[in-house]
């Protein structure tokens, strides 16, 4: 897992200003730390600024990029993207924090992503940017289980990263912009970051591109309007080229598939060994029953063939290898024009 905070400064202002700024902080490939043969490699813009960076100082050096950032561009709009490495395996945490948890080293990674995460909106409220900005927080999987104390917890929900099982796509999504997000609100509609670029550019004036976007505004729910529901029909899980799930509202339907389960935890960063596990067709109420350990598929056969309608949809666009689909919206692959 790891973690994404983002940051839209001047967000209505950048409706009367051409111009704006914009930093990604994080490594473009963090699976590349796993491999000690490759060389890893520290970028500024498109140069290679340092190879082989210490990697326990990379949450700081992440952090103090994006500080510097505001701070040289208050006075525009910006854009701030801080992917952090962390606490994505390996796992490496500062002097500074380390031991500060009672969670061994992973609980000290997280403790470090705090900090950044203070660091970055003392910064904004320094130079008075907290009523203009929309801070995102978010993650982009669950916790790879098969590295055990080095992997995070999925709260008790089924599986974990690499499956789609609420265990492997549900993250945590907190945003914060006072005065325009209500302090305190829950949103228990269903949303996926692919909803995030359409909220963006709506914010930011912006004009998405002449491409399909898959994503859909979500300033609704954001906003906590009363009775805002989820702009999707459906949210689709495919698992490369195969479609294993679908979400609708509270129900989510999952197409016989195979699947890795954790047959045993591995410690101290080395992972221990999968399974592979089969599923029927399975429908599970998310509302009653997020670990999806019941399954509805027969006491609601109506539910069933709704989803399978809008599952069909999709197949035909964007393929489904278990279904031997093609699908006419698949490119080859490759750079995209």
């Amino acid at each position: 897992m790891r973690q994404a905070c983002r940051a839209l400064a001047g967000a209505r202002g950048a409706r009367k200003r051409a111009e704006a700024c914009f930093l990604f902080a994080g490594a473009l490939s963090p699976g590349e730390e796993l491999f000690p043969r490759r060389v890893l490699f520290a970028l500024k813009g498109e140069k290679i600024i340092e190879t082989n960076p210490d990697q326990r100082k990379l949450t700081t050096s992440y952090t103090q990029r994006a500080v510097s950032f505001i701070e040289t561009n208050k006075e525009r709009p910006f854009f701030l993207y801080v992917a952090h490495a962390m606490p994505h395996v390996p796992l490496f945490v500062s002097e500074r924090h380390r031991g500060s948890s009672k969670g061994g080293l992973y609980g000290d990674v997280v403790q470090e992503i705090d900090w950044s995460v203070g660091q970055i909106l003392e910064t904004l409220a320094k130079h008075g940017l907290e009523k203009k900005t929309l801070v995102i927080f978010t993650s982009d999987n669950g916790p790879w289980l098969s590295y055990g104390d080095h992997a995070g917890s999925s709260g008790g929900l089924r599986e974990g990263k690499g499956t789609c099982w609420e265990g492997g796509v549900r993250v945590p999504f907190v945003a914060r912009w006072p005065g325009m997000i209500p302090a305190g609100t829950i949103c228990r509609e269903p949303a996926m970051t692919i909803d995030i670029l359409p909220t963006l550019a709506k914010y930011a004036g912006a004009k998405l591109p002449t491409l399909p976007i898959d994503g859909r505004d979500i300033e609704p729910l954001l906003r906590g309007e009363k009775g805002a529901k989820s702009p999707q029909e459906a949210y689709f899980f495919w698992w490369g080229r195969e479609l294993h799930a679908v979400r609708s509202g509270k129900w989510k339907l999952h197409f016989p598939h195979e699947y890795r389960s954790l047959k045993a935890a591995g410690a101290d960063g080395k992972p221990g060994p999968y399974m592979v596990k089969k599923t029927p067709l399975a429908l599970y109420d998310l509302e009653t029953d997020p670990k999806e350990q019941t399954d509805r598929a027969a006491a609601e056969p109506e539910v069933v063939k709704r989803i399978e309608v809008l599952a069909e949809k999709a197949r035909q666009e964007l393929g489904d290898s278990l279904r031997k689909i093609e699908g006419r919206g698949v490119r080859a692959a490759g750079k995209s024009s």
